[in-house]
């Protein structure tokens, strides 16, 4: 056996490497639309490239039609998407609530379980939790699970745009946060049966000392690698997914820098757009042959405002947080990335030494290395069963993201186009009038 060339680098079934360095390329592909144009025709929209078909009725009724063909490759169903009838373990979070004693000020969240687990002493749970308890449950998955991949926290203390950590906004953002979070772990096939899971979601008192011994053997090797070993060479195979973690951060830190560029400017249209509609109301009063015309400018503005202030919000609230979780899961990612290193590095320096001692004394290969070599193959194993389902979850998660996007954006233009149609006939009908008096 060579030196650095555990069996679970050789094993068959990789995706090609070209497929894992190309960010996006799996989302690009399915983000394929189909239009139906009359009779039984189809026209592609594919990546936004656009094509003639006849004006719909509506924006909306267009929009309607466009469906993200999730069926593709449906002959291939995902095996790493579970149905409802598969799972077995639900959680919400929801409900928060603001505590205040003489000490601090912190909010709690109501976390609810269903479950026909064995695991569970009842079918339900219903507990209440602060951040600082998700925080723990991460950081026991994190030590006890160390070769698979943890589903990221939102940040403690910071989120981008949010000063008041009280604000209803923030509150709201983050409960969705820890809803997503704590979802992902239910669903995943090893982590949620973690007994550090179980403590949380059951435990109406939950002892954060409780559970110090729970860690497991491979997550205390793992955790204690002498740093003395070096890893000789990344397998190709892992150094294509680093590579493809570095493109999709830099992507997502593009979008996010622009998508807060917006947002900046966007508030700021949205300030001169209010004052500048108060100057029609405020005109009107002085016009009466311009009483409507100006009523109905000041109404229209009125709407675009509102309208593009639902705008904002759907950016702010839905668009960005998706960007910063996957910004967070690729760091997750990178560091499980690092335990894999390190625990290939040991394995091929103690095999290294092993194989230097047999030519020596012709000793056998020390039960040492075999335990290192199973241990490099089940972070292999478990790392790339993770790497599958988390690029299954991003591909649905950006795929309801754009199609949100969209969404929100033809219902701003839908609503700025109706105020603006509704001006039309309101100076159309006063015209009218006009000449009517005029003839009489």
């Amino acid at each position: 056996m060579s030196v650095g060339a555990p069996r679970a680098l050789a094993s068959s079934g990789q995706k090609p490497i070209a497929e894992i360095l190309h960010p996006l390329s799996a989302a690009e592909e399915q983000l394929s639309v189909t239009v139906t144009v009359e009779g039984d025709k189809e026209a592609g929209l594919t990546n936004g490239t656009p094509v003639e078909t006849s004006s719909p009725a509506s924006t909306s009724s267009l929009f309607n039609r466009l469906q993200l063909d999730d069926d593709l490759d449906a002959d291939v169903r995902d095996p790493y998407v579970e149905t409802a009838e598969t799972r077995d373990l639900f959680v919400t979070v929801d409900d928060p609530k603001k505590h205040v004693s003489t000490m601090e000020t912190y909010i709690t969240y109501r976390v609810s379980t269903k479950t026909s687990r064995v695991e569970f002493d009842l079918p339900e749970y219903c507990v209440r939790r602060r951040y600082q308890d998700f925080d723990w449950l991460r950081i026991k998955l994190e030590d006890s699970q160390p070769t698979h991949l943890i589903p990221p926290l939102p940040e403690k203390f910071v989120m981008k745009g949010v000063v008041d950590r009280f604000s209803e906004e923030f509150v709201e953002t983050r409960m969705k946060a820890l809803d997503k979070f704590l979802k992902r772990v239910a669903d995943h096939p090893v982590l949620s049966f973690n007994p550090h899971l179980n403590s949380f979601l059951t435990a109406k008192d939950l002892n954060k000392r409780q559970g110090l011994a729970l860690l497991t053997k491979v997550g205390e090797s793992v955790k204690h690698v002498a740093g003395g070993y070096k890893l000789r060479a990344r397998p190709a195979e892992y150094c294509a997914m680093g590579e493809y973690l570095d493109t999709f951060n830099q992507k997502l830190g593009t979008i996010d820098r622009i998508a807060q560029r917006i947002l900046k400017e966007q508030s700021e249209y949205l300030t001169e757009l209010r004052e500048y509609g108060t100057v029609y109301s405020s005109w009107m009063g002085s016009e009466d042959e311009l009483r409507r015309p100006l009523e109905g400018v000041g109404g229209c503005v009125t709407t675009c405002c509102g309208a593009l202030e639902d705008l904002g919000e759907g950016m702010s609230q839905d668009f960005l947080p998706v960007l910063r979780e996957y910004v967070l899961y690729i760091e997750s990612m990178k560091n499980v990335l690092r335990k894999r290193d390190q625990s290939q590095a040991e394995y091929e320096g103690r095999l290294e030494a092993a194989v230097l001692r047999k030519q020596e004394d012709r000793t056998p290969m020390p039960l040492e290395v075999e335990k290192c070599q199973d241990k490099v193959e089940c972070f292999n194993a478990d790392l790339k069963a993770d790497w599958e389902r988390w690029q299954s979850n991003k591909r649905q998660d950006f795929k309801q993201l754009l199609t949100g996007m969209a969404d929100k954006n033809i219902n701003h233009y839908e609503k700025c186009q109706a105020g603006w149609e509704s001006l039309i006939t309101l100076l159309q009908d006063k015209q009218t009038e006009d000449k009517t008096s005029e003839t009489n």
